[in-house]
């Protein structure tokens, strides 16, 4: 639905820079950080692959994105036609727009911190951060 462009890149690198820069991540039952994660996506499921940083220890959890599917699909859609938006509507259109948005991505923040629960502890932030993240892995070259 979305194409690679340089808007969604620049929302890549900001989302992967604040990552670095400040988050919350936490192992529920596993071992203490900091972490190095890799977020990557196998059939129908997003694989966090998390190791300590000597590398030493390493556990992977799974989460099925079958439920995340109506969510992602609606804010590609909206994400296009804020781009869209950008170049050519009145401010109070892309304001609109840009409100949509920023709720579609707080719920899917939420929802991934919620499918989360119990195997990794983060912020609110943090999980805005790697629900960007989620959506770009969606996203096809």
């Amino acid at each position: 639905i979305v194409r690679w462009s340089r808007e969604v890149e620049h929302e890549r690198q900001v989302a992967v820079f604040d990552l670095l820069e400040r988050n919350s991540f936490e192992l529920v039952n596993g071992f203490a950080g900091p972490y190095r994660v890799e977020l990557s996506l196998r059939e129908a499921n997003l694989i966090f692959t998390v190791d300590d940083e000597p590398c030493r220890q390493r556990c992977e959890i799974t989460l099925s994105m079958r439920p995340f599917r109506r969510l992602i699909k609606d804010y590609f859609m909206i994400c296009e036609s804020y781009f869209q938006a950008i170049r050519s509507a009145t401010p109070s259109r892309i304001e609109a727009i840009d409100m949509g948005r920023r709720g579609l991505h707080n719920e899917g923040a939420e929802k991934l911190a919620g499918a989360l629960e119990g195997k990794i502890r983060l912020d609110g932030e943090t999980a805005r951060r790697l629900f960007t993240l989620v959506c770009v892995l969606h996203i096809r070259a």
